[in-house]
């Protein structure tokens, strides 16, 4: 399945600039891709890069990739509850809290990269686990209609745009 059979209708319009990210690739590729490239990135970042602010209160390198994996894990948690149930409402989250209470400064890129790894290899089994008809399902998640395919594609477009994010402004 490529994003390019996924309706507008299918996600908040916010996210469209997440999907455009992606281009037209199968889904699995797209996530298997982004993991390879994700990991080179992240590892290739100097020791000192890692807890830069590049201004107050802005999050540092360490705090966006464990929100680019928190968010993973949240999106992979709706389609998981949108394949597996009918009319399911799911609450939004406020990944600004959950950036202040992950401590991510405090633990090391090694372990960093190691629960991304681990998060990504389920998301990929999570989601060729799905039929074509479970893939299709949708439900409500933060008072929006959500596909279980679109969130898939979400996930890839959301890390590609933290990573240019590091690019522009850490790096």
């Amino acid at each position: 399945m490529k994003i390019s059979k996924i309706k507008s209708t299918e996600f908040h319009p916010y996210f469209k600039t997440y999907m455009d990210k992606v281009g037209d690739i199968h889904l699995l590729d797209a996530l298997q891709k982004g993991a390879k490239e994700t990991l080179f990135f992240f590892e290739s970042i100097p020791e000192s890069k890692l807890i830069y602010r590049y201004s107050e209160g802005k999050w540092t390198i360490k705090d966006i990739l464990l929100h680019m994996i928190d968010t993973e894990r949240t999106f992979c948690y709706r389609a998981l509850n949108f394949a597996r149930s009918k009319n399911s409402k799911l609450d939004g989250f406020d990944e600004n809290v959950y950036v202040e209470n992950a401590q991510a400064n405090s633990r090391t890129i090694a372990e960093l990269i190691a629960e991304y790894n681990a998060v990504r290899n389920a998301t990929i089994l999570l989601f060729d686990s799905f039929s074509d008809e479970a893939l299709k399902s949708n439900g409500m998640a933060n008072n929006a209609i959500l596909s279980v395919r679109a969130a898939g594609f979400i996930i890839c477009g959301h890390e590609t745009h933290h990573k240019q994010i590091i690019k522009e402004r850490y790096l």
